[in-house]
């Protein structure tokens, strides 16, 4: 069967990805590493999200008012290589099959980089979505095997934050995203069903609330807005020269 059949929705696939993000409903890409990813499409790198499902139902939402939504966040950010693999919200699972769908992604994507949820979280979609990733990452560089594309082995997994549990994180680093904030903020609030509709009388707002999370990582390294990632495998450096 051809890539295409598999995947009717997957985009141009002509050059490698550096980074693609794995997020289980549209919406945690921005939420996490928003900043991040505008960032790195602003500096040249080839960036793709690829949403598992579509993250509804939700009490403000519709399947196709999300879709809407994903695309003017997608545009905010700058991304232009963005799929969804149509997995059932709610029930998302680290399946084998779910696993085969996801390393054909990745030997047809050939991302360097791979993004995925903290894998610590009280939401089972996020959980299970990491699990996905990081079983996904290893099965796609298996030979004698029916996916789709030919064996590739991303180089890397960081994982972002956009967790569902009061805890405080301890990330291995954080990104600068001053100079991208805005290109965030729009991104998410985008996502009006989810975070503005229903909750106009929250004090602080959503998005007040997100600003002031930023604010907090960006004081933390001398900057004004931050995101923070973590990483389970240890970083290594050429020299210092990118230390802030």
């Amino acid at each position: 069967m051809s890539a295409h059949a598999l995947y009717p929705d997957l985009p141009n696939v002509t050059e490698p990805l550096d980074i693609l993000v794995v997020a289980p409903h549209p919406d945690d890409a921005e939420l996490g590493m928003g900043g991040t990813i505008a960032k790195m499409i602003a500096r040249g790198w080839n960036v793709g999200i690829v949403d598992l499902t579509d993250g509804e139902p939700t009490p403000f939402g519709t399947p196709e008012i999300r879709a809407i939504e994903t695309k003017v966040a997608s545009a905010a950010l700058g991304i232009k290589w963005r799929m969804n693999l149509g997995m059932k919200n709610r029930f998302l699972e680290a399946s084998l099959e779910n696993r085969h769908r996801l390393a054909g992604v990745f030997r047809l994507a050939r991302p360097r980089w791979l993004f995925a949820p903290y894998w610590y979280d009280a939401h089972p979609d996020h959980t299970a979505a990491t699990e996905l990733v990081e079983g996904a990452r290893f099965w796609s560089k298996l030979t004698k095997s029916d996916l789709p594309g030919t064996p590739f082995h991303p180089q890397r997994v960081f994982y972002y934050y956009c967790i569902h549990l009061k805890l405080a994180p301890q990330p291995a680093w954080i990104m600068d995203i001053s100079e991208t904030w805005d290109q965030k903020s729009a991104s998410v609030a985008a996502y009006q069903s989810q975070f503005i509709t229903g909750r106009e009388d929250r004090d602080p707002s959503f998005l007040e609330q997100l600003r002031e999370e930023a604010a907090h990582w960006g004081r933390s390294i001398g900057v004004r807005y931050g995101e923070p990632f973590a990483s389970k495998e240890p970083l290594g450096m050429s020299d210092l020269v990118s230390l802030i």
